[in-house]
């Protein structure tokens, strides 16, 4: 997916801003205005629109972890800010920050402190109030777009593993998603007691006809659908609903997954991941708030 064009007009807008050494949030969004910034969307893909937003998003990071001028820096963080706020994909995508990003990030708002820039602080606590960040190790001048992608692509994933291990805990709801409804009907069975039964029927009303009149009775057995055929049908289409689901909602790769009580270091892991990014999660918002507040 070539960006090029997205990245320059990111370039562009950043540059107009910090011509003049301007450090408000006002004249930021002037200039975003004055661009119609916000149509850098429509040109967006439709697909791997998290690849494509998490390329934004580090571009502008670029800037804000940079050694250029503070107006520049600032540019970054009003250009993410805006970015995440305007994006046409709901849910938001969020912000990708590795820990030594988290490092200049501090150092920016500690210079913008120092510097009589107060925004700075209020837009930072807009950003820990909305959960705008996900934190990972991989940054911007360490990896590319796509690392930094597969590494939100993990967290999100140990977040599912561990919802489904809490969801299906001691619940039948997954021998219900999972159920060959054929065998637990016993299909094969029916179906055969259903020939045998229709075979039956119609040799009876034959024999039956030779000593008296069957016509008031024939239609019994008359060629229908039989029970054992319907209930294979009924089974065929669960089957084809299930597979539907399983394709909508990504159950089917966590057919594996065993229930937490029955395979404790299974389900411990994904719980271990999402504790500890919970906890990166809160020791991130202490540190910019003590810078904040």
């Amino acid at each position: 997916m070539d960006l090029k064009a997205f990245k320059l007009d990111i370039d562009e807008l950043i540059i107009q801003f910090a011509e003049f050494d301007s450090t408000a949030f006002g004249e930021f969004k002037r200039v975003w205005l004055s661009r119609k910034f916000s149509y850098i969307f429509e040109a967006s893909p439709s697909t791997n629109q998290g690849f494509f937003m998490q390329s934004l998003y580090a571009h502008s990071i670029g800037y804000m972890v940079s050694a250029g001028s503070l107006s520049s820096r600032l540019g970054g963080l009003y250009c993410l800010y805006c970015l995440y706020e305007t994006q046409s994909i709901k849910p938001p995508f969020k912000i990708y920050l590795s820990l030594g990003e988290l490092r200049q990030l501090k150092k920016l708002a500690i210079d913008a402190k120092t510097t009589g820039v107060k925004v700075v602080s209020a837009l930072l606590k807009t950003m820990l109030e909305k959960n705008m960040f996900l934190f990972g190790c991989v940054g911007v001048n360490e990896g590319s777009a796509t690392e930094r992608v597969n590494e939100l692509t993990d967290i999100q994933n140990a977040r599912i593993q561990t919802a489904y291990n809490k969801l299906f805990a001691n619940s039948r709801l997954e021998h219900f998603i999972h159920m060959d409804m054929g065998v637990e009907l016993g299909v094969d069975l029916v179906k055969k007691m259903s020939s045998d039964y229709a075979a039956a029927k119609e040799l009876a009303i034959k024999d039956a006809g030779q000593v008296i009149d069957v016509e008031n009775i024939k239609h019994i057995a008359e060629n229908r659908r039989l029970i054992g055929d319907t209930m294979e049908k009924t089974a065929a289409d669960w089957n084809s609903q299930k597979e539907l689901f399983y394709e909508q909602t990504g159950f089917s790769h966590l057919r594996g997954v065993a229930p937490p009580n029955q395979e404790p270091n299974d389900s411990e892991q994904p719980q271990t991941e999402e504790s500890e990014e919970h906890e990166n999660d809160v020791i991130f918002g202490k540190e910019l708030e003590s810078l904040l507040f």
